[in-house]
């Protein structure tokens, strides 16, 4: 059924159907790509280039000056050591960060339709209503519970705040992922002398690898484009890629350089592109093999 529609004797495969659909889909294709187009040539361009050239023509000379200096030695505010270090304090707190939300969103799914228990249901509701509470809201009484906890401006600060923020959406696909597993599958097993840990760890973790890339391209992608937490819970050199970008941009000294900013752009967006290029399929797949089911 995957193959689509037979084609019948004496049809022809390219009906005007087909191809005013083909037609506009390359249209939103082309529509969507065109910012990263704008975004790759400019950063390869010269500045004297861009401020005499056109927007959309192809770099004459490239030139990957603006890469090493939006990596090296830009200014972010007072620092000039471009977003290197940013980077790596990103890449410190998000891998953590999404191991350990989807670890415990998994554990949570696990007993919230495995081992049900009187009020699981509304703990469950508890739950999912973190999903549609908004950043803004949370921001002075996590404020107040990290400086409590001693890891106010600190990278531990965000790693908590972000498996916080997450367990609610990690918990709401693995449970309903884990309700399209037969009950008798853990039944059969307890009879067996299986325990609590054993069947999570043996037999449920196993069945979850689609659950899991969900949960964790999800999760790499909301806490590594995160711009508020970062700028609320962090300072000085702490600080994640997301607003250092915005200090690299928005620096009110010295010459506008947009072929840096655009290479400065590219290099906080490509961890999230290499994702979704590298398991979008996957993330797909998952969706499909139950966690939109329940």
């Amino acid at each position: 059924m995957a193959e689509g529609r037979v084609i019948l004797p004496g049809e022809s495969r390219f009906s005007f159907g087909r191809i005013f659909v083909y037609g506009a889909l390359a249209l939103v294709c082309l529509y969507y790509l065109m910012p990263l187009y704008v975004m790759v040539t400019t950063s390869l361009k010269t500045l004297d280039e861009i401020r005499v050239g056109n927007l959309l023509a192809l770099p004459e000379t490239v030139t990957l000056e603006p890469w090493a200096k939006a990596w090296g030695s830009a200014c972010t505010g007072v620092l000039c050591g471009g977003l290197k270090g940013y980077f790596w304090n990103s890449v410190s707190f998000v891998v953590p960060a999404v191991l350990i939300s989807t670890a415990i969103g998994a554990f949570n799914g696990y007993v919230l339709t495995m081992w049900r228990f009187r009020g699981s249901d509304t703990l469950f509701l508890l739950l999912m209503m973190g999903c549609f509470i908004p950043f803004q809201v949370v921001l002075l009484p996590m404020a107040q519970t990290l400086g409590l906890m001693g890891l106010a401006s600190s990278i531990a600060g965000l790693i908590f705040v972000h498996v916080v923020y997450g367990l609610c959406f990690t918990t709401l696909f693995f449970r309903n992922y884990y309700v399209s597993i037969p009950e008798e599958l853990v039944k059969a097993a307890r009879i067996d002398g299986a325990g609590f840990v054993r069947i999570f760890l043996r037999i449920i973790l196993p069945l979850s690898g689609p659950i899991i890339v969900v949960s964790i391209i999800w999760q790499f992608t909301q806490i590594w484009n995160d711009f508020l937490f970062g700028v609320v819970f962090s300072s000085g050199e702490r600080q994640p890629i997301t607003v250092a970008l915005n200090n690299l941009v928005n620096t009110s000294t010295g010459v506008k350089e947009y072929n840096v900013n655009m290479a400065a752009a590219i290099i906080a967006a490509l961890p999230t592109l290499f994702v979704y290029v590298v398991a979008g399929k996957y993330f797909v797949r998952g969706l499909t093999a139950g966690s939109v089911k329940g």
